[in-house]
């Protein structure tokens, strides 16, 4: 026991001496993170992050055996039916993909009601808003590469969305597409757009982001900001925050696991083009307000105009999102605040209705 533990010292000392491991723990022993009855929501951003290491680990695990384009089906068949425990990477996944949206999505949402948008973290807000745009499209260009039917029907479904923009709409979609229909062609794109384009984008965003947040630290909400400084609670971030975040990272890993061996993802038949759609067709959950709002203006205004008409307010609301740090600057309270409080609860509103509205809708 000794030996092992000066085996392990000398070894420290050796990395240590190298790497300087010691000012890495003093800077995380020095650093603090608030202590209030708002902190869970300050985990959420941690919990992200492990579902994209789960993306990353399972991914890679899955390309050993995916094979794009024509033989994409049987592929994800052998890998699902045929690779011993093939089913359990796949599920996890999967389930860790849509996780992960619903994980980023809650953690978008307590920055904006915690108010940390404002100043000096309002690149972190306009990074955050990039990994969540690049996280919707990781889940929408994977999506398709099993290649059956409710992929391929889904995403045909989903790429209306895009291609409903002005002017630009029907150029981009058949970009992505590689034709005016989805095909081997499409699965090939989606696949380079998956496992290479969307990472070479996503990890350097992300460190950017990472940076952010460890230079500015976590925000205090508007209720603990008013208190006097003296009243304020903080805990070291090492070891007390960390651990209590590899804590909700277990809790994750437990929800994921669940998931992935309970109710394993499925694969329907193989896709074909020339068969009907199946009925209650309709991109994935993250997609569906946003699908919605387009039947509703089409039913509205019928034509080409009304899908226009829709994606243009839904932009103009991505566009306002965006840009509310430059709106609600102050540090206190006030009308702008209060302004940009009413814009949050109407969008959380807005996606929520119209999800179920979209689900209660299917024909």
């Amino acid at each position: 026991m000794a030996r092992s533990r000066s085996l392990a010292t000398a070894v420290y000392e050796w990395v240590d001496e190298r790497l300087g491991l010691e000012e890495i723990l003093a800077l995380a022993r020095k650093k603090t993170v608030p202590d209030h009855k708002h902190s869970f929501w300050y985990y959420w951003g941690g919990i992200s992050l492990f579902f994209f290491f789960v993306q990353v680990f399972s991914g890679v695990l899955l390309l050993v055996y995916y094979r794009p384009g024509a033989e994409a089906y049987e592929s994800v068949r052998q890998i699902t039916y045929d690779i011993q425990f093939g089913w359990l990477i796949r599920s996890a996944h999967s389930w860790s993909a849509n996780l992960m949206v619903f994980a980023v999505f809650v953690h978008m949402f307590s920055v904006y009601f915690m108010k940390a948008y404002r100043k000096p973290r309002e690149f972190g807000w306009w990074s955050g808003m990039a990994l969540l745009a690049l996280t919707l499209l990781f889940g929408f260009s994977g999506y398709l590469l099993p290649m059956d039917d409710l992929a391929y029907f889904a995403t045909k479904v989903g790429l209306e969305i895009p291609a409903a923009l002005p002017l630009v709409g029907t150029f981009l979609t058949d970009i992505v597409r590689g034709g005016p229909e989805v095909s081997e062609t499409t699965i090939q794109r989606f696949f380079a757009l998956h496992v290479v384009i969307l990472p070479l984008i996503y990890l350097p965003i992300l460190a950017f982001h990472l940076w952010l947040v460890q230079k500015h630290g976590n925000a205090l909400p508007p209720s603990e900001e008013a208190k006097p400084e003296s009243e304020r609670r903080t805990i070291p971030f090492f070891p007390d925050f960390f651990s209590l975040d590899l804590g909700m990272w277990l809790i994750a890993l437990n929800v994921l696991s669940i998931l992935a061996s309970l109710y394993p993802w499925q694969l329907g038949p193989q896709a074909d083009p020339l068969a009907p759609a199946p009925v209650g067709i309709h991109p994935e959950w993250y997609f569906m307000s946003q699908f919605q709002v387009l039947k509703v203006f089409g039913r509205w205004f019928p034509g080409a105009a009304g899908e226009a008409l829709g994606i243009s307010l839904f932009t103009l609301a991505i566009v306002i999102w965006a840009a509310i740090p430059l709106f609600d600057t102050r540090t206190a309270g006030g009308r702008r605040a209060q302004m940009a409080t009413y814009f949050g609860y109407f969008a959380l509103l807005g996606m929520i209705v119209f999800s179920i509205w979209g689900y209660l809708d299917l024909k």
